[in-house]
């Protein structure tokens, strides 16, 4: 259960024009959004099978990002886990296992949420790997949907979601049809973060896997 709180991970913001639909606001936090932090609700939904009532799950915890191509997820609740991306390495540390599974990050983000959040610096950078459009408003959010150009059956779509002058919340849809609707609170955009900050150091008597 725990892999599948945390492998739909993403995540970073900007004070947006209230006016701006979800493309244009997308587009400011790309160009303007240098590092930040958040805590952070995900809540995961598998489909329903066999005529089941679909089951969801929710996880909480901190987020944080500098660009270019940094952040880390650190879970708090139900179980501790963290996901760091350093610019070179994404690592994941499972602490009730204590095993840390290592993958370049060339071969990880690609067409992923974090990709959308935390790698490219514009627009165009993106499009590369993602037709963008603005969505419909809901929920009281402005929102854009980013769809991958390469479907590798993980990833589906990813919609964005700005609440008035605030990015909010990230709605992930797998190729599976599991759900993971992510939400921020607390947000600090900041020019940036202090040395170090992501920096991971393996755990002592940690098991390490390479994917």
């Amino acid at each position: 259960m725990k892999k599948t709180l945390t492998a739909l991970t993403v995540w970073a913001f900007l004070p947006l024009a209230v006016w701006a639909d979800g493309l244009q606001s997308l587009e400011n936090f790309m160009r303007n959004a240098q590092a930040g932090q958040a805590q952070f609700t995900q809540t995961v939904t598998a489909p329903a099978k066999d005529g089941q009532t679909a089951r969801s799950k929710t996880s909480s915890g901190e987020f944080a990002f500098q660009r270019p191509g940094q952040f880390k997820f650190i879970y708090t609740k139900p179980f501790e886990q963290t996901i760091v991306a350093d610019g070179k390495t994404v690592w994941l540390y499972d602490v009730d296992l204590n095993q840390v599974t290592q993958r370049k990050q060339a071969d990880a983000l690609g067409s992923t949420p974090a990709a959308i959040l935390a790698s490219a610096h514009d627009l165009s950078g993106l499009k590369k790997d993602f037709a963008l459009k603005s969505a419909p408003d809901a929920d009281g959010m402005q929102w854009v949907e980013a769809t991958p150009k390469v479907a590798d059956g993980q990833l589906k779509s990813v919609r964005v979601g700005f609440a008035g002058d605030t990015l909010a919340a990230m709605d992930i849809l797998d190729g599976f049809g599991q759900r993971s609707v992510i939400r921020f609170n607390n947000l600090q955009v900041l020019p940036s973060l202090p040395a170090g900050s992501f920096k991971f150091e393996v755990p002592a008597g940690a098991d390490i896997m390479q994917q």
